[in-house]
């Protein structure tokens, strides 16, 4: 048995950025940035008109009131996408919609509400006096051109989306997604909607696998549920090896009698990295590597199982996409949470913001086959191994589902 960080540092050493490919921006939600997304011109573009209004000259409004307006002429309009082509002299002005490219001579706004309106007359009354700059968006005050916009390593979400799309990015340069083969074993594993014999449990592992998998942005490549059988775990692996970047299992790396996944991996060629770490739940976890391929044992239990992936797998898919991983957080328990004198110790909770403070929960339900642990929990708190309980007050590692928030 290994410890909890010596494990962390085998994995590391392991780990690879997968190929890149480019994607069209439709496709792009989900996928991590391989490239930079630079500004490919300022932002705005152009002067233009926060208002729909009318480009003037600050000067010739500025004893402008609601009792003695000032009339101008109209001598155009200027509208987004048809920008006036006319130069504005002393006493003349063009109405200018929101987001219309300011013309030549004007250097304000006045908005429709402070003047006699819009209208089929070629004058306007301006009831408000304009300060020079009033109601312009400069050119580049948001953005300059070759502004670094994305990182890579990002993650693209809707946030990311717009604003490729913005600046007009059709096609991204993303990282392949890893292809995922998972498989649970288990002669007593049935079906949900199936009816259950004696002494079978319903298989949940997978589905939460599933889900974790697709979630991390990661590709279901085989999924099978394999009886307590050598060849038949044989003939899956054997596939699995050739056509996946990571291989999990759920089940079947303990010491039953019929735990052979482990032998059978070592029996195909992975190279045996670690088998049990110091942590609960999940002290037996597998991870072996065959060329340039990543194994993972987890444990059945359904909360190791989930717990395992969250701290083991969800990060290696991340690595191999080059994706940016998010810094550790802390919060202040606000309950005791059981120790262990010698192993890593794990358990769902619930983090909330109160008065700026990050406060956690964890569950009262500590079994490693009590899934509904999970239930209202938005993190797996972590603490290293101690005499006794941490206490309410102090500080607590926080693994936020990245699923949910901390509101």
């Amino acid at each position: 048995m290994i410890s909890f960080q010596k494990a962390k540092t085998i994995i590391k050493k392991n780990l690879f950025i997968l190929g890149r490919e480019t994607v069209n921006l439709n496709n792009s939600v989900g996928r991590v940035l391989r490239e930079d997304v630079v500004a490919s011109f300022p932002s705005p573009r152009f002067d233009n008109s926060a208002m729909d209004g009318f480009a003037v000259r600050a000067a010739d409004t500025t004893h402008a009131s609601t009792k003695n307006p000032i009339e101008l002429k109209i001598i155009d309009v200027s509208s987004a996408g048809s920008p006036s082509k006319i130069t504005i002299e002393a006493g003349e002005c063009i109405q200018c919609m929101t987001g219309a490219e300011i013309p030549e001579g004007a250097n304000a706004i006045i908005m429709v509400e402070n003047t006699s309106g819009f209208s089929n007359s070629n004058k306007v009354k301006i009831m408000n006096p304009a300060s020079p700059g009033a109601h312009i968006r400069k050119r580049g005050e948001e953005i300059d051109e070759d502004d670094i916009l994305i990182t890579k390593g990002t993650k693209i979400t809707t946030n990311e989306l717009g604003t490729c799309a913005t600046f007009g990015y059709g096609d991204l340069s993303v990282s392949k997604k890893p292809k995922v083969s998972i498989f649970g074993t288990g002669n007593e594993l049935v079906e949900p909607g199936q009816k259950l014999g004696k002494g079978q449990i319903y298989n949940s592992n997978l589905y939460v696998f599933t889900d974790l998998v697709e979630k991390a942005g990661a590709l279901i490549q085989m999924k099978e549920v394999i009886k307590d059988n050598k060849e038949s775990l044989k003939s899956f692996l054997s596939k699995a090896l050739k056509e996946s970047d990571i291989i999990i299992s759920s089940g079947g790396v303990s010491m039953g009698r019929y735990d052979y996944v482990r032998d059978v991996f070592i029996e195909l060629g992975v190279e045996e990295h670690f088998w049990k770490v110091a942590q609960k739940p999940g002290k037996p976890l597998f991870f072996g590597t065959k060329g340039n391929k990543l194994i993972f044992g987890l444990p059945g239990n359904p909360v190791s199982s989930y717990i395992g992936f969250m701290e083991w797998v969800w990060p290696v898919i991340q690595s191999l996409m080059g994706e940016n991983i998010k810094r550790t957080l802390y919060g202040v328990l606000d309950d005791f949470f059981p120790r262990e004198k010698t192993k890593y110790r794990f358990l769902f909770g619930n983090a909330k913001c109160k008065n700026g403070v990050i406060i956690c929960s964890p569950t009262s339900r500590l079994g490693s086959h009590m899934l509904t642990s999970a239930l209202g929990a938005n993190c797996i708190l972590g603490s290293e191994s101690g005499d006794g309980p941490l206490k309410p007050g102090d500080l607590i590692k926080i693994n936020l589902l990245p699923w949910k928030t901390i509101e």
